[in-house]
């Protein structure tokens, strides 16, 4: 993890390095074990495809967690983070293949909110096979 960055160190437009998330169906399987989450239109084409799906979809709260370990990795304590938000726009959808998908992150510091409680706005961009998965993705981060 990174060192604690401090408020001084911050301005409106600084960019958080970027992040890379690969998913495969693996993937998927090991985060239903860990959350609890086995709604098949994660593991099962069929059922997926029944519901209106185009294929196995990856979960919503895992693609919200991927997206803020941009910003617990740049602010250097996840306790950092005291609020964080999205909208769901499209699923992540993750071919059988051996490619599966890839999630892109990027984050850029959009405003500086409170000089006292020395918090900053992080905007984030989602993407997956060139769409955007999340909108309105946003974390409160007060730095030290």
């Amino acid at each position: 993890m990174a060192a604690r960055l401090t408020y001084d160190e911050v301005e409106v437009g600084t960019e958080l390095p970027p992040l890379s998330v690969p998913v495969s169906r693996a993937t998927l399987v090991r985060y239903a074990g860990a959350s609890g989450d086995f709604n098949p239109i994660h593991w099962n084409e069929r059922f997926a495809r029944e519901v209106g799906l185009p294929d196995v979809i990856a979960h919503g709260m895992f693609t919200m967690a991927s997206a803020a370990r941009v910003v617990t990795a740049w602010a250097g304590d996840p306790g950092a983070v005291v609020e964080y938000g999205v909208r769901f726009t499209k699923p992540v959808v993750v071919p059988d293949d051996d490619k599966g998908a890839l999630i892109e992150i990027t984050g850029k510091v959009a405003a500086r909110l409170d000089d006292e409680a020395r918090t900053v706005r992080v905007d984030l961009t989602v993407t997956a096979a060139g769409q955007k998965v999340l909108g309105m993705s946003r974390a409160v981060v007060r730095l030290a």
